[in-house]
């Protein structure tokens, strides 16, 4: 019955819903059953490539002229129509021609950008900031296109600089100045432009029949004498040509009727920046060279012209900024065609500073020519002040032959990685050991320290065991007596080494290792002076490994290294009472005409840390060097006219021979001549005593005498300032504007050579 129900009912309906328009079919969705839920879809999203970072990468690069990852960012179709090099030279050249400062010189700021799915715009505004002509700020547009996901610059030559758009580019007129002059302490020239004079031969074409009056012409236009410049002739190849240096003209027409009666004799003339004497001393006051291929655009960029020479050592470079003057120059843009479009700025040159040194260019000349041919050094120094007198480093080097006009040299060599060259200079960047002029140190640690006194005394014998080794003294060596008892102020005055390795002995067992290392650093050793030109620090070794090493530095061996200039401080300021002064060789700085920038004035940069009364004992120590009958120097300086201190030294070192150390000062007292400290060193040379002494009485003749006193002829020497042999290199030429004078004989010389006795170690 209810089926029948249901069936009635489903009939009505379809009769119903025939009165209305129906689907032609009727789908019935079966209802599923039941199943597990399934992940929602994943959705991965690329982000756009960032635009601002894709500028910046851009700009940086181009801030350290990394032109190449600049050309790696720019699109595809523009790598194809520009090539690298044609790229890098656009921006190489239009930085060179701003003077476009290095690093600093682009500075910008990202404005605004516009952001579309293909490409992109950035608004900038970029600061060139320049050597010459101050900054210049422009805004433009920078496109970018994606490629491969990334955004590339759609670069043109708008992005160097908007105003090359249309194939323009920029020219710059360079203003040079004279380069300012270099002058002695009294006002004599060292460097300045002058007309000159290169004077060689070749010994073929010399007339036989007019020799001496070749010989006689060239030894009043060169440093040699007239025997000398016959040994070159001798010994030179026939055909060779045979430089003797460089004059003015003014000293060649002087002597033009001589000249021009010579064969053989070749005068090439040129205007140049010359150095009188051949180079007084050269390696202080430097020399000029010629920019170098791979330093062209840095020099560029400062307003150097390419063909200029610049400071490349001593004084010369130091001061370059202040000598080459402020350059100046005129900045045009021009059209394709190469007509100015417009001057965009415009600087005027300003005339270079010249300087005054402390050179006593007399005292430095002769002592430049007394070394002979040994490598070494001298400085003379003002106790009172830092004042640098004199400053030698031998070899010479004649600084007029890195001009064009000599083909010898073009380029520098590196004073720091050439020590055999000339240029070199061993004051201020040699480092040796110091030898016994170290037990000065020493002495001052051991006094300090109060574990010694001057009372204090140990037996010099032949040998010492310190440390469990056996040290012997330069008296075993030498095959003399032994010193025997001594105080430690006698240990000084003989050098004897027993008393001090028994004092680095001492320190070690009693914890005081570093005392005379810290001692050392006190005096200034091992660190930079602060002179005006380039050195080297020296080492004082920062902790004392052992027993056997502290015995060594005690004697001024082992780990340690001081240059001349150092010892020279250390020296001075142990003649003045304990300060130690800034070594100085510039007087003044200023204009030719007007008042000068910069006036020397002393400067202290520390004290010795030694009490009055024990650096006294340091100096009465210093002096029985000198004038005691044993001293260790009282051989080569007992009759010098002039009250002075000392110390010998000779330093043992693995790479030949000793090398001879002498350090002292005056106590002259005279009100026109200042108190001196002289350091000397000769390399491998031997004894100090023997060999260096000897240069130090010298020094302080010839400066207390007013250059009339040599003091002794040396064992090298002819004659004062002449080698015995061998003959002089022919290169080395300065010219006698100063000549050698007269030599007076020492006060107290019987005219024998000093008998060889009791010299130190």
């Amino acid at each position: 019955m209810r089926n029948a129900q249901i069936i009635l009912i489903l009939i009505l309906v379809m009769a119903m819903m025939g009165c209305s328009q129906a689907p032609d079919v009727i789908e019935v969705e079966e209802v599923p059953t039941a199943t597990a839920t399934l992940p929602g879809p994943q959705v991965h999203v690329t982000p756009a490539p960032d635009v601002e970072a894709a500028i910046g990468v851009f700009m940086r690069a181009w801030q350290v002229d990394d032109y190449v990852s600049m050309y790696n960012l720019i699109t595809a179709d523009v790598r194809n129509s520009v090539t690298e090099e044609d790229f890098s030279t656009r921006y190489r050249e239009t930085a060179n021609a701003m003077t476009l400062k290095m690093e600093s010189g682009v500075e910008y700021t990202l404005l605004g950008t516009v952001v579309n799915p293909g490409f992109a715009t950035a608004r900038v505004q970029v600061n060139y900031n320049t050597n010459l002509f101050g900054t210049f700020t422009r805004e433009f547009d920078i496109t970018l296109v994606r490629e491969a996901g990334e955004w590339r610059l759609q670069w043109h030559e708008g992005v160097v600089l908007p105003d090359l758009e249309g194939g323009n580019a920029l020219e710059i007129v360079r203003q040079t100045t004279p380069r300012g002059n270099i002058y002695a302490n009294n006002g004599f020239p060292i460097a300045a432009q002058e007309d000159a004079v290169a004077i060689g031969f070749i010994p073929a074409n010399l007339d036989q029949n007019l020799l001496s009056l070749f010989y006689g012409t060239m030894a009043r236009l060169t440093i040699y004498e007239a025997d000398e410049i016959m040994e070159i002739v001798d010994n030179a190849l026939p055909n060779n040509y045979v430089p003797l240096g460089e004059t003015t003209q003014a000293a060649v027409e002087n002597n033009m009727s001589a000249l021009s009666t010579l064969s053989g004799v070749y005068l090439n003339y040129y205007t140049s920046r010359f150095y009188y004497d051949g180079g007084i001393a050269p390696q202080a006051i430097g020399h000029l060279t010629y920019i170098s291929q791979e330093e062209i655009d840095r020099y560029l960029r400062q307003g150097y012209s390419p063909n200029e020479r610049f400071g490349s050592t001593g004084l010369e470079f130091s001061f370059e900024n202040e000598l080459s003057g402020e350059r100046g120059g005129s900045l045009y843009l021009k059209n394709a065609d190469g007509q100015i479009v417009t001057r965009l700025a415009e600087r005027a040159a300003t005339p270079g500073q010249s300087i005054t040194t402390t050179i006593d260019p007399r005292l430095q000349f002769l002592l430049q020519q007394s070394l002979g041919n040994f490598r070494g050094a001298i400085v003379v120094m003002e106790i009172d002040t830092g004042r640098i007198l004199s400053m030698v480093s031998n070899p010479q080097f004649d600084p007029n032959l890195f001009d064009i006009n000599n083909q010898n040299f073009i380029h520098a060599p590196n004073p720091y990685v050439q020590p055999n060259d000339p240029v070199f200079n061993r004051a201020t960047n040699g480092q040796y050991p110091l030898g016994s002029v170290f037990k000065i140190v020493t002495m001052a640690a051991a006094l300090e320290s109060e574990v010694f006194d001057s009372q204090t005394e140990l037996y010099c014998g032949h040998s010492i065991v310190v440390c469990g080794n056996e040290l012997f003294d330069w008296t075993y060596e030498k095959e003399r007596p032994p010193s025997g008892d001594l105080n430690l102020p006698g240990g000084l005055m003989r050098s004897c080494n027993p008393w001090f390795y028994h004092i680095g002995e001492q320190f070690w067992l009693e914890g005081k290792g570093d005392a005379i290392a810290e001692m050392a650093r006190g005096f200034g050793l091992g660190q930079e002076t602060g002179v005006e030109i380039a050195e080297q620090p020296g080492n004082i070794p920062a902790q004392v490994a052992s027993c056997e090493l502290n015995t060594q530095l005690a004697i001024g061996q082992g780990e340690m290294l001081v240059t001349p200039l150092q010892v020279a401080n250390l020296t001075a300021a142990v003649g003045n009472g304990g300060t130690l002064y800034r070594p100085a060789l510039v007087e003044q700085i200023g204009p030719e005409e007007g008042a000068p920038t910069y006036t020397f004035t002393p400067e202290v940069i520390g004290t010795v840390p030694v009490s009055d009364e024990k650096l006294v004992i340091i100096q009465d120590a210093m002096r029985e060097v000198i004038v005691n009958a044993r001293g260790t120097a009282q051989i080569p300086l007992g009759t010098m006219r002039y009250r002075a201190y000392g110390k010998t030294g000779t330093a043992e070192n693995p790479f030949g021979g000793a090398h001879a150390w002498f350090a002292g000062y005056t106590q002259v007292n005279n009100p026109d001549r200042p108190d001196i400290a002289v350091v000397v060193i000769l390399e491998n040379a031997g004894e100090g005593s023997e060999m260096a002494a000897p240069v130090f009485r010298r020094a302080v003749s010839l400066y207390f005498s007013n250059y009339t006193d040599a003091g002794r002829v040396f064992s090298w020497e002819a004659r004062p300032y002449v080698v015995a042999s061998p003959t002089p290199i022919p290169t080395d030429t300065p010219i006698p504007t100063i000549p050698p004078p007269p030599t007076e004989t020492p006060e107290g010389w019987d005219g024998e050579e000093d008998p060889v006795e009791e010299t130190e170690e």
